[in-house]
């Protein structure tokens, strides 16, 4: 398989443990991009274009800052701001395509590599459905990763923003296996994992994918807002904002 793109299908998973339990299990497929060799990937198929439309597209500017600029450039300036170095090897991006012109990412992976092919550190790429992004900026020592982090971007309104976020995975190969458990004070809320097998960047592999989880974005977009839904009926409390939480 080609190091410049490859697809993954699998699915998603999200389990509430406080204050009511709740969960579900969605499928998707994801991309795994090479941000120095887009078009590189983007050649081998006629189902992917990048900065246009297609079956599936990749557009720059759906991530970073906006902007469209070279997303290794962006994303050496949040390495070197988090006081990360050594980044001198491939960065893959693991993320959901634009699947006929629309997406919507809760979450993009940014595998950031040195030049011996070692794991050097993980960018994770959060954005809300109220339009804000925060990339949480973390050092690995391996292939295999545990990490954590305070919550900064409220992303659903029931969950408080006091949390702590645990990472555990590996850089993708021929699986993908990421785990994001989200903790209190008093314990784990809620657990969610991301786990795929790795296919071919190819016509056939698209188009079998994108037939299994048609409108694959759309869905997550409304999934988002039924699964909310869900849990306003099951009595969760909606909590504040970072604006509303310092009032206080």
């Amino acid at each position: 398989m080609s190091e410049a793109g490859s697809l993954y299908r699998g699915v998603v998973m999200h389990r509430r443990v406080r204050p009511r339990v709740h969960g579900f299990r969605y499928r998707l497929f994801w991309l795994l991009l090479d941000i120095d060799r887009l078009d590189e990937a983007a050649a081998r198929t006629r189902w992917l274009s990048i900065g246009r439309f297609n079956l599936l597209s990749f557009h720059p500017r759906d991530h970073g800052d906006g902007s469209g600029a070279h997303l290794r450039t962006q994303a050496l300036a949040k390495l070197a701001e988090a006081g990360i170095e050594g980044v001198d090897g491939p960065i893959r991006l693991l993320t959901l395509p634009r699947l006929l012109g629309f997406v919507f990412n809760p979450i993009s992976v940014y595998y950031c590599h040195r030049a011996d092919g070692g794991l050097a550190a993980v960018i994770y790429e959060v954005s809300s459905t109220f339009g804000e992004r925060r990339s949480y900026v973390l050092a690995s020592e391996g292939e295999r990763f545990e990490q954590s982090c305070d919550k900064a971007l409220h992303v659903s309104p029931f969950m408080r923003m006091d949390m702590t976020y645990a990472f555990r995975g590996r850089a993708p190969d021929d699986r993908l296996t990421l785990a994001i458990d989200g903790y209190e004070a008093d314990g784990l809320v809620i657990a969610t994992a991301m786990t795929g097998e790795r296919r071919a960047l190819t016509d056939g592999e698209i188009l079998r994918a994108a037939l299994a989880v048609p409108f694959e974005t759309l869905k997550v977009v409304a999934a988002i807002h039924w699964e909310a839904l869900r849990l306003f009926l099951k009595g969760v409390p909606p909590q504040p904002g970072p604006a509303k939480a310092s009032a206080g």
